[in-house]
């Protein structure tokens, strides 16, 4: 698998990863109703860097990295992950989080955050602990999930 700087000419296969997540409404906290443009403007701005995930010629995943905050918060570095549905369980979010680290960390960053992971998205907890990542914090029913209401969202954290 290959992971690398997205393009223009990549944008809308990413929205259609991108797409179908944020209408379910399950991960992120991003409205459901989010339009193509909006949500492709949110997943690729200038504030960030945009990678894709390319496998056999096909784009399976993308990712973003930024800095989590502004000026002195700036060398903790936050990403967002999404697989194509049909791709789930191959070892994509895996992979891209692995390149999204490795990039970080010659970026200059110091440390990675994720802000709202939330609590029912049990692969994604048990795939950030895995690489590293520890829960340093609990937001007690802090998103609100359309299917099962109000439910955790837990920040994790780890050094480079």
């Amino acid at each position: 698998m290959e992971i690398r700087p997205a393009t223009s000419d990549d944008y809308e296969v990413i929205w259609a990863i991108i797409g179908p997540t944020i209408q379910a409404g399950e991960t992120y906290a991003l409205p459901c109703d989010m339009a193509k443009e909006e949500a492709l403007a949110y997943w690729t701005g200038p504030d960030r860097k945009t990678f894709v995930a390319v496998e056999g010629g096909e784009v399976i995943g993308t990712y973003y990295l930024r800095p989590n905050q502004l000026g002195g918060g700036q060398h903790v570095a936050n990403c967002g992950y999404m697989t194509a549905a049909h791709a789930t369980g191959r070892g994509v979010a895996r992979r891209m989080c692995e390149h999204s680290l490795e990039f970080a960390k010659s970026s200059g960053f110091r440390a990675m955050q994720f802000n709202l992971v939330i609590s029912t998205n049990e692969r994604a907890l048990q795939l950030w602990e895995r690489l590293g990542f520890s829960q340093v914090g609990r937001l007690p029913l802090a998103f609100n999930s359309p299917t099962q209401g109000l439910v955790d969202a837990i920040v994790m954290y780890r050094n480079l």
